[in-house]
């Protein structure tokens, strides 16, 4: 488990992430093992239909699941996608775009 009960570690590596500042993307929640991740609607992320590109609505789910596992590692070890899935189940339309990350199981390599 991790000494850091403000997740300054969590929140510090997500300010690097130059991307999300580019897509407007906030760390809204941190909590241990549970992490939220919010956009703005922005014109600058659509698709060729009008609707936010499917490639950044994962990349908000991968950095918040990411975060989310980081939550709960000591200080001395990191976090890798290793892989990731996504259903699309409706288009990317709205105001604001929100992707919680939440560790149902932590394992010692995935």
């Amino acid at each position: 488990m991790t000494d850091d009960p403000d997740f300054t570690r969590v929140r510090n590596s997500f300010s690097r992430q130059t991307v999300m500042t580019t897509i407007g993307a906030m760390m809204t929640l941190v909590e241990s093992g549970r992490v939220t991740i919010t956009m703005p609607f922005s014109q600058g992320v659509l698709q060729q239909h009008g609707f936010v590109h499917g490639g950044v609505i994962g990349m908000i789910g991968d950095s918040a699941c990411g975060y989310a596992a980081l939550t709960l590692m000591p200080e001395d070890k990191a976090v890798l996608t290793g892989e990731y899935k996504i259903n699309f189940l409706a288009p990317a339309a709205g105001e604001r775009f929100e992707a919680v990350g939440r560790v149902l199981r932590a394992g010692r390599r995935l």
